[in-house]
């Protein structure tokens, strides 16, 4: 689960060809087909040392951020991430929470574990006060902040504490979508009265 993934791949000798490819794959879906709405995403970016080293390989194929719009998103998975949050913020243009790899690894429980499946909670206050702050810091550096994951849909209690946090946006799969609508739209009810408008989409 913690292994050889994500960013530490992407600019490997084991893998580079691999990276170089996709990053041909999304310029010729940026530059040739006019799909600028299409972004970058990092999974996995232990440090900001390491985000530099996939940002300079990315360049070195025709994709820097910035140019022609091009935007980076950078997955939130990893306790760094969150202490380190600043840093983050300078070299990509959003964060986007894997709260199920937050969890894991601010809990250090293997979510593949039988034996400690019982640990393994996104609603644990240490994982959530991560949230919360990560979207707090974000937000002074003007950098929005998602969520992907099921845990929306499944736990009202957690949409609203995405929801009192201030979160951007939840992305869902499609049979979670109406759940978390729901669950959203009572936090924020709660939250604001009748009069309440905005908060994230789904």
């Amino acid at each position: 689960m913690i292994g050889w993934r994500g960013a530490s791949r992407l600019y490997s000798e084991g893998y580079r060809d691999g990276f170089a490819l996709a990053c041909r794959a999304n310029r010729r879906v940026r530059e040739g087909f006019g799909l600028t709405n299409v972004v970058v995403m990092i999974p996995f970016c232990r440090t900001p040392a390491e985000a530099d080293r996939v940002l300079e390989v990315m360049a070195q194929e025709g994709l820097r951020r910035g140019d022609n719009g091009l935007q980076g998103y950078v997955m939130a998975e990893i306790p760094s991430n969150i202490v380190l949050a600043c840093e983050f913020a300078e070299r990509f243009n959003r964060f986007s929470i894997g709260s199920n790899d937050l969890t894991q690894l601010t809990l250090g429980v293997d979510r593949d574990s039988g034996e400690l499946a019982g640990f393994f909670d996104e609603t644990d206050r240490a994982v959530t006060r991560s949230i919360e702050s990560l979207v707090s810091v974000a937000h002074d550096a003007g950098r929005p902040v998602g969520l992907c994951g099921q845990r929306p849909g499944d736990a009202p209690g957690f949409a609203a504490v995405l929801v009192a946090a201030g979160i951007d946006s939840i992305s869902v799969v499609p049979d979670s979508f109406v759940p978390v609508k729901q669950h959203v739209a009572a936090a924020e009810g709660l939250m604001a009265g009748p009069a309440s408008g905005g908060g994230p989409t789904a």
